[in-house]
């Protein structure tokens, strides 16, 4: 099927040079997309967000996942990908215990670029019951600020658009960077939750990298992936930090230049270039 390119042009009016001397110039821009994207189980709808249009199969896998609705992608029995007059349409389907489950619990979001806990049906399912992630990874950390480096490489949409968020998947073992791209930070990390489950990736060998900062919804995503480490440019919030320590999560962040700040479980990181047994 053919859904909106994730980018578009824009003229504008470039001004440029001194205060009092500014010049003019036209210019073209190339600005992301966002669309809203319906997110249903048996055509009934669980969640409606606004998206940049591509890697909808792994936004549909990830979002899945890191909710809770389901713990692999076996259980999703059955995905299409319908354009809607006012949208994108993820129609998924799901084996019977897991639709069973979320028709007892289930709840609607409207989610804006910038919110990830909208809707919800009461302050109780904020905080929602996280698996503890028990992953043996040790990791440098010259290893996880050269994954940050290889990350902005891999932001193809962003250096076209400089308006979108990135999440990737730092992998030890051959120490390379799977990247996704958009608007929405959240969406981001879905559709990375995505890709990694299609491609049968073990989320105990590497970090969740991000380009955005780290609210207490992407430590719970990465808990819900069972990735051991999550590495961010920028700051947390305390409640962030403290569901980190609760779920067993290394929590890397300011990882700017040579330096970073450890929030959670240092244990996993090692001062050396290639820890042992990596």
């Amino acid at each position: 099927m053919e859904y909106p390119a994730p980018q578009a042009e824009s003229l504008v009016q470039h001004w440029y040079g001194e205060a009092d001397q500014y010049r003019q110039a036209d210019a073209c821009r190339i600005l992301p997309e966002e669309v809203p994207i319906a997110l249903t189980y048996e055509r009934v709808t669980h969640a409606v967000m606004m998206a940049t249009p591509q890697n909808l199969e792994d936004f549909a896998y990830g979002f899945t996942i890191t909710e809770g609705i389901v713990k692999n992608p076996e259980q999703i029995t059955g995905l299409e990908i319908v354009r809607r007059p006012a949208g994108i349409e993820l129609r998924m389907e799901l084996a019977d215990d897991q639709l069973d489950a979320l028709m007892r619990r289930r709840r609607y979001m409207a989610g804006p670029v910038g919110c990830g806990l909208c809707g919800l049906e009461s302050l109780e399912a904020v905080m929602r019951d996280l698996p503890k992630v028990d992953a043996g990874l040790q990791a440098s950390g010259a290893s996880l600020l050269k994954a940050l480096t290889t990350l902005n490489s891999g932001q193809s949409l962003h250096r076209e658009t400089s308006a979108v968020h990135a999440a990737g998947f730092w992998s030890q073992a051959d120490e390379t960077v799977l990247v996704r791209e958009d608007v929405g930070r959240h969406n981001a990390l879905d559709k990375l939750g995505g890709a990694m489950a299609l491609r049968r990736i073990d989320p105990r060998q590497g970090a969740v990298v991000l380009t955005s900062r780290v609210s207490v919804e992407m430590v719970q995503k990465t808990a819900m992936l069972g990735v051991p480490i999550l590495v961010a440019i920028s700051a947390p919030s305390a409640l962030a930090v403290r569901t980190a320590r609760a779920a067993g999560i290394t929590l890397v962040a300011r990882a700017r230049g040579n330096s970073f700040d450890v929030h959670s479980h240092p244990h996993r990181l090692t001062m050396a270039r290639h820890p042992a047994g990596a």
